[in-house]
């Protein structure tokens, strides 16, 4: 999960920048005209526009008289008491923003202590509206320093405070209660506060306040929709971001535009579209580096370094993840960091630079654990099993893999699940390796354990709990573990935890095959028109990752299929000219001997493949090239592991209709 991207409006009514400066001029030149506390009002209702317009320079301006140092306290002198804490929230507003923006060190302190005491001010005065958006700005400061239950305290005070209040500000503070959640993976609560935020935000005339709701909305869309497969999620997100690039504009707030453009940036580069990700990262960070905000600049060129490693460039993603954290680590966002910590991280583990990337991640699990990121050290943790497991001893892994699930077990992000079993595989596959060693000696002190039996029962405790949790529901656990398919879930509980078999809910007799008729098809059809069982599928799939190969075998088995694999491509040439009948094959790019878009080529070749159907399941980005070769699907992998089955199914039904 990315916090690179947040849009967070200020209260009020945004108006153009050329309405504004005018206005300025008034309390700054003609003093003698209005007294003291008119102009400390009026430079406080200034400040606040060009706040929500996204514009802090001007903002501070605005506010100079009584803030004309910014490294030290406003000026109060000669102010009643509600002017006073009015000044108090303003410049600490301020401060907050200004300095997530240019990345002051201990800005956020600051503006934490300038807020604290325009609470006190506004509670012994008896405005609970004036403390409620004081601490709605308070809250800001702690999320972005990565202390959410601080901020999560804050924002539940400033709610009961505005209990009958039909109002923005009431819409701003379930807004910010959201995406507090959201950093939490608490997605299901985020969503809630979005619902009660909604109907307030419809009757608002503030762009700025509709800006930040439709992006906020936005983004919860995107990060439920790779983890469910939910592509009207990704096309839902993509409305939300428009909406809210249109009532940013109309705000003219360019910052936050330019916080759109990046988080379309990611959604794309987590769907694949890594030319479609460039181009919207490019746009936010020429906006960005034109404000002047290096802070999210630097955010994005996290999200580019991201992208970059996902593409397979992996020298170009460590020069940006290396300069992202340069500039993180001189102010005090501190969640922020230590995802940016990660990111260089785990580039650092594909590189080979080994030691290097543990430092980073290990720095990356002590700097969000120390701001209260839970979330964010689980995840830290998980990226040294998944980069480095192989590289450490068992006892170490043992310990970080049970810390993670400590942290992460809160989450409600179903690709953390996904990530936890995961992980859980990966121990396993390091313990067959292992298995072939000479034993420990006695004096060692680990007589006796067994750590493929200590991941299998971690693996066997999350599984149970998300089948209590979905009432033996299969398809519902294997959602929450983020699984895209119930047939990996149900894979794991035939081979490795057939106890758990018992805790599933009573599996309804099916009414067709498998491998089904398509919907319109005659309920009396004939036999001959009907689908081929499952038992009678014979497939070759040819791949040289035995844990790849060996799961997707399980994926088909289990369903009755014949599997036959093959590591080498010339050796599954060979096969492919004999005569043994194949339904379906699947391949890698990747391969010893022959890759596999020419594998594909040369199999069309055959005169009697030429009509089988193949699938490439490859984690390269080639999906181009593989439609070229001849391929009838494509699929990526990992992540893409558990649409195996029914993208057989469908290819299967396809050919049988093309064939007919």
């Amino acid at each position: 999960m990315l916090r690179n991207a947040k849009s967070l409006s200020s209260q009020g009514k945004a108006r153009p920048h050329m309405k504004l400066e005018p206005q300025l001029v008034t309390p700054q030149t003609d003093t003698g005209s209005i007294t003291l506390a008119d102009r400390a009002e009026l430079s406080c209702h200034l400040a606040k526009q060009f706040e929500k317009a996204g514009d802090y320079e001007a903002a501070c301006e605005a506010v100079d008289e009584f803030w004309p140092n910014r490294k030290g306290p406003p000026k109060l002198e000669g102010l009643e008491d509600s002017i006073a804490a009015e000044v108090l929230l303003r410049v600490g507003a301020l401060a907050g923003w200004q300095g997530a923006s240019d990345q002051t060190e201990d800005s956020q302190e600051t503006a934490k202590n300038l807020l604290t005491r325009s609470i006190e001010i506004f509670e012994r005065v008896r405005d609970s509206r004036g403390a409620a958006e004081a601490r709605a700005d308070l809250a800001l400061c702690y999320w972005r320093e990565g202390s959410l239950d601080e901020a999560r305290v804050n924002l539940r005070m400033a709610l009961a405070s505005l209990a009958d209040n039909v109002s923005d500000l009431r819409a701003i503070v379930l807004i910010r209660a959201g995406l507090v959640e959201v950093d939490a993976e608490r997605l299901d609560q985020a969503l809630h506060f979005y619902n009660q935020a909604a109907s307030l935000v419809e009757q608002s005339q503030d762009h700025a306040l509709k800006g930040s709701f439709h992006f906020e909305y936005g983004l919860v869309l995107r990060r439920l929709a790779a983890p469910e497969n939910r592509e009207d999620y990704l096309d839902r997100a993509l409305v939300e971001y428009a909406a809210s690039s249109f009532h940013y504009e109309q705000a003219k707030n360019i910052r936050a535009v330019a916080r759109v453009e990046n988080n379309l940036g990611f959604l794309y580069f987590t769907i694949g579209q890594y030319k479609d990700a460039h181009f919207h990262l490019d746009r936010a960070r020429h906006l960005f580096l034109k404000l002047k905000d290096i802070g999210t600049a630097a955010q994005v060129d996290d999200t580019r370094a991201r992208t970059l490693l996902a593409q397979g460039h992996v020298v170009e993603a460590e020069r940006l993840a290396r300069a992202a954290v340069r500039v993180l680590e001189r102010g005090d966002q501190q969640a922020i960091l230590a995802e940016a910590l990660t990111t260089h991280g785990i580039v650092l583990a594909r590189l080979g630079h080994h030691q290097r990337s543990k430092a980073l991640l290990e720095r990356a699990i002590k700097v969000a654990e120390t701001t209260g990121d839970l979330q964010g050290a689980g995840r830290a943790k998980l990226s040294i099993i998944e980069e480095l497991g192989d590289k450490f001893p068992a006892q170490e892994l043992v310990s970080v893999y049970r810390s993670a699930i400590e942290l992460l077990k809160d989450s409600q992000d179903p690709s953390t699940g996904g990530r936890l079993i995961g992980c859980a595989g990966k121990l396993l596959d390091l313990l067959l390796a292992m298995e072939t060693k000479a034993p420990m000696p006695a004096d060692h002190g680990w007589e006796g354990f067994s750590l493929k039996k200590f991941v299998r029962n971690e693996e066997k405790a999350i599984i149970e709990r998300a089948l209590r949790d979905a009432e033996g529901s299969v398809s519902k656990a294997a959602h929450m573990l983020g699984f895209k398919h119930h047939q990996s879930l149900i894979s794991l509980l035939n081979t490795r935890h057939k106890d758990l078999m018992k805790a599933r809910s009573t599996v309804r007799k099916r009414r067709r095959h498998l491998i089904a008729l398509p919907k319109h098809a005659k309920k009396n059809a004939s036999p001959a028109s009907e689908s081929r069982p499952a038992s009678q599928i014979s497939v070759l799939h040819v791949e040289d990752h035995e844990v790849v190969a060996r799961t997707v075998a399980e994926i088909l088995t289990n369903q009755g299929m014949r599997v036959d694999s093959c590591i080498n491509g010339s050796t599954a040439l060979k096969l492919l000219k004999g005569a043994t009948h194949y339904d379906l094959i699947i391949v890698d790019n990747n391969l010893p001997g022959l890759n596999g878009l020419e594998l594909v080529m040369r199999t069309r070749g055959i005169a009697h493949r030429r009509a089988t159907p193949i699938i490439m399941l490859s984690g390269d980005d080639l999906e181009r090239d593989a439609w070229r070769a001849g391929v009838d699907a494509f699929l990526r992998k990992p992540e893409a592991i558990d649409k195996i089955f029914p993208t057989v199914g469908r290819v299967l039904k396809d050919r049988k209709r093309k064939s007919n």
